[in-house]
């Protein structure tokens, strides 16, 4: 048995059956199920994603300082069962793998920062950056506030041109919101509630050997200007 208090052995790569658990609890998505495969949880899942973190953390340092890789669920490796607190969506567990490395200091929750992540499904490999939502009405503000700024409204621009405008998610307003202005050259910018950039694709070869690592970070390191924008923007 993996003791998980000992840190991990270098990432060799995610294996095949990894996949596979995902598409069986996808059919069985029932805690009884879960539980009688929680050692395939353990080693296909669960120690591969500690590894990767560990390996990413040696890395991305060279994207900025003070980049968190925590090897542990609730801290880069985010827990496999879902909030059903307030989703029409009972199922208890998700079906894909979440890793968060979130930059600067975080009191409290760690999403209050802007980070880079990685999703893996049975279908695909997202790489990302930057915040899914201002979840604090003072980010939010902040940004409100830099997008109306001459200067810093045309670096945001200049950032995102950089990382790809098709690759710029977080508009989420209809329309711009009450008591801010419609007419602004950057309006749609106002529309935002959260910034984040995201490259979306197919699982890659690399997904199985020690490969996976150098690929993330370079992914990430096209997106690190938005990344960048946001750390400058929020930091204390």
């Amino acid at each position: 048995m993996v003791l998980l208090t000992e840190m991990p052995v270098a990432f060799r790569g995610f294996r095949p059956e990894l996949l596979t658990f995902f598409d069986l609890l996808a059919a069985n998505n029932r805690r009884e199920w879960f539980h009688a495969h929680r050692a395939d949880y353990q080693e296909f899942f669960l120690e591969p994603a500690r590894q990767l973190v560990v390996a990413l953390g040696d890395l991305l340092p060279r994207l900025g300082p003070d980049i968190h890789a925590e090897p542990k669920v609730h801290g880069s490796i985010l827990a496999i069962t879902r909030d059903t607190r307030f989703s029409l969506d009972k199922t208890p567990y998700k079906t894909h793998l979440d890793l968060w490395f979130w930059q600067g200091d975080a009191i409290g929750l760690n999403r209050e920062r802007p980070g880079y992540f990685f999703r893996l499904s049975a279908q695909s490999l997202i790489l990302g950056a930057g915040m899914h939502a201002f979840s604090a009405d003072d980010a939010l503000e902040c940004y409100r506030q830099a997008v109306l700024d001459p200067e810093l409204g045309q670096q945001l621009k200049l950032a995102a041109e950089s990382v790809g405008m098709d690759r710029v998610r977080g508009r989420t307003y209809k329309r711009v919101p009450h008591g801010l202005p419609a007419d602004h050259p950057r309006a749609d910018w106002l529309r935002h509630s959260g910034l984040y950039a995201e490259i979306e694709q197919p699982l890659p070869p690399e997904l199985y050997t020690p490969a996976l690592p150098q690929l993330c970070f370079d992914q990430f390191a096209r997106l690190a200007p938005l990344q960048q924008w946001l750390v400058d923007l929020l930091h204390d």
